[in-house]
């Protein structure tokens, strides 16, 4: 047997996108004055807030490019997770991130877990009792990072978490 090379034209039509065109890749038509017209253009006008420096600065959870939360933002975000029905939760950490030290196998890092500041709060029905152990936590802590969690007791999960303090250091 003998093996032999087939070729044939193949029919049918170019397509560019949903369009059929014959070969008609480039138009000659759409020049580059045109495509300036067809581009929008607003730098001039554009004023944004810079809300979070990159530099030398470690971005955390939810919330944490904005300036530091008052009280009564945070009591606001605890409001909101007691209308949720979640248990609210403090931790605390020094390094606050995640990192290797005494271990460089794969899916291993150091400070994956933060210190739990006392129990889980389940009985807890006022803002003002979250925020109370927040601040003998900052007394206790004044130099680590300090974050709220809230866990669903039906979902068995964490739903929320965000940054209450930052060392000043």
């Amino acid at each position: 047997m003998s093996a032999a090379t087939f070729s044939a034209p193949v029919a049918g039509s170019c397509y560019i996108g949903l369009r059929p065109n014959s070969g008609n890749f480039f138009p000659a038509k759409d020049t580059v004055s045109t495509l300036n017209r067809k581009t929008v253009s607003n730098i001039c006008r554009i004023r944004c807030m810079k809300t979070w420096d990159p530099m030398n600065n470690k971005k955390f959870e939810t919330l944490s490019y904005l300036p530091p939360l008052t009280d009564e933002s945070i009591a606001k975000e605890i409001d909101y997770m007691m209308k949720k029905g979640w248990i609210p939760c403090l931790e605390f950490d020094e390094v606050g991130h995640v990192y290797r030290e005494n271990s460089r196998i794969p899916n291993y890092y150091d400070g994956r877990y933060w210190t739990m500041w006392k129990l889980p709060m389940f009985g807890c029905t006022d803002s003002s009792q979250v925020l109370e152990e927040i601040q003998e936590c900052r007394k206790a802590y004044p130099n680590s990072y300090i974050r709220i969690l809230a866990f669903d007791n039906i979902k068995q999960g964490q739903c929320m978490s965000f940054l209450i303090q930052k060392p000043t250091s």
